[in-house]
């Protein structure tokens, strides 16, 4: 059966003009409807529908997380994702609203292994009393990639290795579940169909890279999010920043990028949509004037997905974007 959700808001109200009728705190109509517009926790959206909404509602930080709960859940599920399109989550700070959003939800889904930097603290004191997962938990420590820049970290990346973002699918599933059991078999069927669709996208972004002469296997980015993605498929990457956004890059990097540019003769680089393009373009600036031409290859989806109606809007075409876009410019 599906997990009981919190006292709604228009409970909340009734229960309050009960009690001020009992004890005739208020005399008029007037006062009450005053009295319903400040009580905390009441605003328009909640009570104009979210209340007598049978679905399951689920808060999730980034959209590859929402994307996997949509999939899963159709009909009988209502997402909300917090960090929209170009949404750097290392950055992202929680608003009142993604609060609201967060204590709203009967399910409560993130990435974790401190992907969403600050929030962190702030999800890990709402699991003590509601329903919050990370959906990276049950991944083989064994499976993830050392930090290189934190200690006893690993780095959060993890949806770039298809087969790894299957096991986090998984746990998704699973905690939808746990949140209503009353629809398991639908929610089963459906995270079967989309994890063969995710096998068939891994073996796809195999044979894709593969047509990538070997020497030109070479992926250098904004920052180094794609660490995943070239174990699982045969690149060589490189981030002009580090694992998270939040460490700036210098000159120093900048020169160290460019001199491998030019020593290799490596032909493109990329931007990435979360992270300002300027970051690339110096690297590219410093590689002409030492005389290599290196061109910008195009625009990679890392943190964040795409507009929901564009060609980068859900998972599967998110990876299948950002792997097109690396074949053209280093085939």
């Amino acid at each position: 059966m599906k997990i009981k959700r919190s006292l709604s808001c228009t409970q909340y109200k009734k229960q309050h003009v009960n009690r001020l009728s009992r004890l005739q705190t208020y005399s008029t109509i007037a006062g009450i409807l005053l009295l319903l517009l400040l009580l905390p926790g009441c605003t328009g959206e909640h009570a104009s529908g979210q209340a007598n909404d049978e679905r399951l509602h689920i808060t999730a930080t980034t959209g590859m997380i929402a994307d996997a709960a949509k999939q899963i859940g159709g009909s009988h599920v209502q997402v909300t994702g917090l960090m929209g399109p170009g949404v750097d989550p290392h950055m992202y700070k929680a608003s009142q609203g993604d609060i609201r959003k967060l204590d709203d939800a009967d399910l409560v889904l993130y990435n974790g292994l401190h992907l969403e930097g600050s929030m962190t603290k702030i999800l890990d004191k709402m699991s003590r009393s509601r329903h919050v997962v990370a959906v990276t938990e049950r991944i083989d420590p064994a499976l993830l990639r050392q930090s290189d820049e934190y200690a006893n970290e690993h780095d959060p990346h993890i949806w770039f290795d298809v087969s790894l973002w299957s096991q986090a699918v998984e746990r998704t599933r699973d905690a939808i579940i746990e949140a209503d059991s009353e629809h398991e078999a639908v929610y089963r069927s459906n995270a079967e169909t989309y994890l063969k669709q995710l096998d068939a996208l891994h073996r796809e972004v195999q044979q894709q890279i593969a047509t990538i002469p070997a020497s030109g296997r070479v992926l250098i980015t904004a920052h180094d999010a794609f660490g995943y993605y070239g174990e699982a498929y045969g690149l060589e990457v490189r981030g002009l920043q580090g694992l998270s956004t939040a460490s700036e890059y210098g000159s120093r990097d900048v020169a160290e990028l460019r001199n491998m540019l030019v020593e290799r003769q490596i032909k493109a680089v990329f931007a990435e949509s979360s992270i300002p393009a300027r970051a690339m373009e110096a690297v590219i600036a410093g590689a002409a004037g030492q005389g290599h031409t290196v061109k910008l290859g195009g625009e990679l989806y890392s943190d964040a997905l795409g507009a929901p109606d564009g060609e980068a809007g859900t998972y599967i075409n998110m990876v299948r974007h950002n792997t097109n876009t690396i074949v053209e410019a280093l085939r």
